[in-house]
């Protein structure tokens, strides 16, 4: 699994969670799905694609967001996806996007020796 897909919302303390997810793989290609705020104050020491999205919208014209955003963009079969930031909400708009897309989904997850598919 080379490509990750990340969602990066106001939860306290899971942006040094998700910056290192990001940073302590080799990852083909990042995906980070957040707002407005994220985009200008989240800084990755990897090239990543940020994807900004209003989630504020009603949950299936955000999922639809979520999908167009994505669409084309994932090469793979399947992605690495972690859900520890966001919300139920974004995490559901997320998992229909990529799901619709026709894309399988590994959960990956940090430990202490480095990443996990759980």
């Amino acid at each position: 699994m080379a490509e990750l897909v990340v969602y990066l919302s106001s939860g306290k303390g899971t942006w040094n969670y998700v910056l290192k997810l990001v940073n302590e793989h080799e990852w083909d290609k990042i995906f980070v799905i957040t707002d407005e705020f994220g985009k200008k104050n989240f800084k990755p020491n990897k090239r990543v694609e940020i994807i900004v999205v209003d989630s504020s919208k009603p949950l299936v014209e955000f999922a639809k967001e979520l999908s167009g955003n994505l669409r084309g963009k994932i090469k793979g079969i399947e992605v690495g996806v972690n859900f520890v930031s966001g919300s139920g909400k974004e995490h559901m708009a997320l998992m229909s996007a990529l799901l619709k897309l026709g894309v399988g989904v590994r959960f990956i997850a940090l430990e202490p020796q480095g990443i996990s598919e759980i």
